[in-house]
């Protein structure tokens, strides 16, 4: 047709179709998006596969890859296939179609438009359903391994007589297997019925019959696996039943059977399971009948069962069985639950101790030398000192400690075990002199050395170090100084290439170094740092110079990560601690297994159970996972990270575990046998009894000391945990570590401790610790001195009130906050002695110009007497009646007092000169000053000294003996 525009003539272009060359462009970028997409999908697998054989852990990975592609294809293709299969039979069963209706009319416009692409949309919706599937399926590989490798726990539940490994690794897996399959009929019913309604087989507004046979017969049947799979889930509730959590008015937290489930629920749930049967049957039955009258029936009857025997009768049970009689229904039951929970949380053999809380011993003085038998009471609080480390140790500001620091024990020189506060200076980035990207990842990559102290000592209110400066020098062997791996290192390094580290600073200058280790993946190869590049969303990765030959880049550097990253089946500890083993720096991890399908034992939330007004201000001593709620647990495994290397051994504990050795068995040759522990050296002797473990068994123990089933059902012996009384966070009192002697005990041991009050007082119930040394004969043992409830024992509130109302103690403090200084308490630590209990607290004092807390006085009471003295020696002096031994002797009243010696009476005028210096250095206007207040302590100590060498000499001098005929 000609052109009639009088224009040039030409190829036509249709109005808004793109040109060639933007439809090029646009199909390039579109393939680059693709590639950009795979690419940063790669780079998450292939960094991942190159960190875990960088650890030797490539089995963990490729067991855990392999896992989930094989669970993701195999139920992604069995929904893909059952939602395509049942849509495929609905269009292969469509009636001849008629379009007599306005409704028929409307879907045949729907099914013309759909027609030229059937298959594809039939490709499309099985794709997307099998996908959804796939990736819940892959979810659930815990479940899976732990089904396909559990081994049994060789004890029976008591009410079905089935091994608790059927509740612990079956069960879980028989009910994910119940949930996919009630997805699939759902989905497949809904695919099926669209299908049928759409090509005219189900009818709405028609008239005639609402729906064909064929159409009929096919939904029935997808209805009766329906309801079949009903059937399998009430056959399965009646074992559920024994790890149901319920609210047990009487208890509280409840887990297992009651008389109402024993006696209601668990013959309904097998009623309504026949019930569901018949009621399948009849729906496959219509494939005969061709008629819906019997299955709706029957799906009636099953729904008003379910109300009346399901409901209905076992509140009546309740209400008219249990109620009037609740004690005596309910012992049997809560008899298996104490028995059931002091099992899975090892408490079954705690070792409860009826302990008078008085002293039975008339004259106290006699108990001063006790006192120093019953425990190496310590002065230097982990919690408070690490900003005392810091100023004193830190050295340069790119290094740092922990917030909280660690209590260990350490041989000393003549060969005894002290308790030793423990810290590494770590790499603190905040402190790098100019923060960039080389400085942050390639020149500063490591902290350097130890520092330790005596936990019983202090000096001039600063710690005693038996480990310091830099590099560290002091009472521990020689080791590894440098820290690549810890707590505070959350960053990446790239280390050993071309670029230098700095090492350390002396005063000769800043040292530099290359690590040596064959830690990280290697970055010669220009694909990994292409990965990496897109990983860590870096590109100087991917191009800088300051990466080359024998580059290789450290990540995932904290010990939890590490630990948890190669063993992501174990819960970890919230607090990994350093130790000095065979000349290296260990960090020590503690594991748990846990399990939430134990029958019968009582739930808890681990995040809970283990907060502390430490984990309160702390987010890195929070446990791992600690959202899951659990009903059984172990520390099964012990796992070191070398902190120069970052190697990670794992080892095994607990070697009855049933949980530990299924996860063996799903990753072989990841877990070290017990034995190989004997083999590191003396790493035997730094292992401890973890605190998270006893947070979660005393927070049980408040309920679960008692076996009684009557005394648990009326709560008269329910404990708590007391709040801090040291500090206003409102959280539970934190347990600590100390070297202590339990009364059945004839010498201390490295222990675990925490107090108990009363539910809703403040008096002293029970003292708790467990032997936390591993390598004793008693490790775990818990021990409970359990306190009169006849009378009444102060508890650690109690007893910091009084601290804080004693007149004395009161103005003395008042006068240590003089100024701006601050006082904070330390650990508030409780001794068992001679039927009493001891209590020792620390109080350290910041201010006056310093950035640090230093140990000033300590705080000691018992039976009701209170000291406030410099020194822990002289507070116990002054508690227990030793004072006045080295002071001029009193007058007993049966021979005139002899002259004082003048020498003596000289010192003691200058003891008198020294203290009240020292009192008007406290009361200074512009606050403390403490280097007067140090001057004139040492003057007094000084002066004390030489009135008693005096007065020592004039004694021997004179026979030995003072005017009233008694030695001095």
């Amino acid at each position: 047709m000609p052109d009639r525009g009088g224009g040039p003539t030409g190829p036509r272009i249709r109005a808004g179709r793109p040109s060639r060359g933007v439809r090029t462009l646009l199909m390039t970028l579109g393939v680059l998006a693709v590639l950009g997409m795979a690419f940063t999908m790669f780079a998450g697998f292939w960094t991942d596969w190159l960190w875990y054989r960088s650890v030797h852990y490539s089995s963990v990975f490729t067991t855990m890859l392999w896992t989930k592609i094989g669970l993701f294809f195999v139920f992604g293709l069995l929904m893909a296939v059952a939602v395509g299969v049942n849509i495929w039979l609905a269009h292969r069963l469509r009636p001849p179609l008629s379009a007599m209706s306005m409704e028929q009319q409307s879907l045949d416009r729907y099914r013309m438009g759909i027609a030229p692409y059937k298959r594809w949309l039939l490709l499309a919706v099985t794709a997307l359903v099998g996908l959804i599937a796939g990736a819940s399926a892959a979810g659930q590989w815990r479940t899976w391994l732990m089904w396909v490798n559990g081994v049994p726990f060789h004890q029976k539940d008591p009410q079905f007589h089935l091994d608790v490994s059927f509740y612990a690794f079956d069960l879980p897996w028989y009910r994910f297997l119940l949930g996919f399959g009630f997805a699939t009929a759902i989905l497949c019913l809904i695919a099926a019925a669209l299908t049928h309604y759409l090509y005219g087989g189900l009818r709405v507004t028609s008239p005639g019959a609402r729906a064909t046979a064929a159409a009929t017969g096919h939904l029935s049947v997808l209805l009766g696996v329906f309801v079949a799979l009903k059937a399998v889930a009430y056959w399965l509730d009646r074992y559920g039943l024994a790890v149901k959590s319920s609210d047990f008015k009487a208890t509280g937290n409840w887990t297992g059977l009651r008389y109402v489930d024993a006696n209601a629920y668990l013959p309904a749930k097998t009623i309504l399971f026949c019930i569901a049967v018949i009621c399948a049957l009849l729906f496959f039955a219509t494939l005969w009948r061709r008629t819906w009258q019997l299955p709706v029936i029957g799906f009636g009857l099953m729904v008003l069962s379910a109300i009346l025997i399901g409901g209905l009768y076992p509140a009546i049970v309740q209400k008219f069985q249990v109620q009037p009689n609740e004690q005596a229904k309910e012992a049997p039951y809560v008899q298996k639950n104490l028995k059931a929970t002091r099992e899975a949380y090892g408490i079954d053999d705690a070792k409860v101790t009826e302990y008078a809380g008085k002293s039975t011993t008339p004259d106290k003085t006699t108990l001063r030398g006790d006192a120093n038998d019953a425990a190496s009471i310590r002065i230097m609080d982990p919690n408070i000192v690490s900003p005392t480390f810091q100023q004193l140790q830190q050295m340069r500001n790119y290094y740092g400690f922990p917030t909280n620091l660690d209590v260990d024990r350490y041989p000393t020189k003549d060969g005894k075990e002290q308790d030793t506060v423990i810290g590494l200076r770590e790499l603190n980035l905040d402190g790098v002199p100019k923060n960039n990207w080389i400085n942050d990842h390639f020149r500063y990559t490591h902290g350097y050395g130890v520092a330790a102290a005596k936990g019983t000592e202090a000096t001039d209110g600063q710690p005693v170090f038996t480990e310091s400066d830099l590099p560290s020098k002091g009472d521990l062997p020689r080791y590894e100084q440098r820290i690549y791996y810890g707590e505070k290192t959350t960053t990446y390094s790239i280390v050993g290439g071309p670029q230098q580290e700095i090492d350390y600073s002396d005063d000769s200058g800043e040292k530099t170094t290359s690590y040596q280790g064959k830690s990280g993946v290697n970055l010669d190869n220009p694909i990994n740092r292409a990965a990496y590049a897109v990983a860590f969303n870096e590109p100087q990765i991917l191009y800088s110079g300051a990466i080359g030959k024998g580059s290789r880049i450290l990540y995932n550097r904290t010990p939890k990560e590490r630990v948890e990253a190669v063993a992501p089946w174990l819960t970890i500890d919230g607090d990994a601690y350093p130790a000095v083993v065979n000349g290296r720096i260990q960090w020590i991890v503690d594991a748990y297994t846990t399990s939430n399908g134990y029958p019968y034992s009582s739930r808890t939330t681990l995040g809970d159970t283990t907060a502390d007004s430490l984990t309160a201000t702390n987010n890195n001593r929070t446990v791992v996972a600690q959202q899951n709620q659990v009903n059984y647990i172990r520390n099964s495994v012990k796992a070191t990270v070398d902190a120069y290397t970052g190697e990670v051994k794992l080892y095994q504990w607990d070697t009855k575990d049933p949980v530990l050795k299924t996860w063996m068995k799903a990753f072989p040759g990841t877990v070290q046998p017990r034995s190989a522990i004997a083999r590191d050296g003396d790493l035997m002797s730094h292992l401890r009894y973890p605190q998270d473990l006893f947070k979660v068994q005393r927070e049980l123990l408040t309920r679960y000391h008692v076996t009684d089933a009557q005394t648990f059902l009326t709560g008269s012996e329910v404990w708590q945990v007391p709040d801090d009384p040291t500090n206003k966070s409102g959280n539970a009192v934190p347990p600590y570590y100390l070297s202590m002697k339990m009364p059945d005990q004839s010498k201390q041991a490295f222990s675990l401790s925490t107090t108990f009050t009363p539910n809703g007082r403040d008096n002293l119930s029970a003292f708790m610790t467990v032997d936390a040394e591993a390598g004793s004969s008693d490790y775990g043992k818990i021990r409970i001195l359990k306190l009169p409830t006849s009378t009444t024992v102060d508890g650690p509130k109690q007893v910091q009130s009084q601290f804080n109302s004693e007149q004395d103690i009161a103005a003395a403090i008042k006068l240590l906050k003089g100024g701006d200084s601050e006082v904070e308490y330390g650990n508030l630590l409780t001794v068992p002695l001679d039927g009493g209990l001891l209590y020792v607290e620390p109080v350290y004092v910041r201010g006056g110009g310093l950035k640090y807390p230093l140990l000033r006085k300590v705080l000691v009471t018992y039976e009701g007497k209170t000291a406030f003295e410099n020194t822990l020696g002289e507070a116990l002096d002054k508690v227990f009646g030793t004072t006045g031994a080295t002071t001029t002797p009193p007058d007993t009243g049966t021979n005139p007092p002899t002259s004082t010696n003048p020498t003596v009476q000289q010192a003691l005028d200058d003891a008198q000169k020294a203290f009240d210096a020292g009192q008007k250095a406290l009361q200074s206007p512009n606050g403390p000053d403490w280097t007067a207040y140090d001057k004139a302590q040492k003057d007094l100590k000084d002066a004390l000294k030489r009135a008693q060498e005096a007065e020592a000499k004039a004694g021997q001098s004179g026979g030995g003996k003072n005017g009233s005929g008694k030695k001095s």
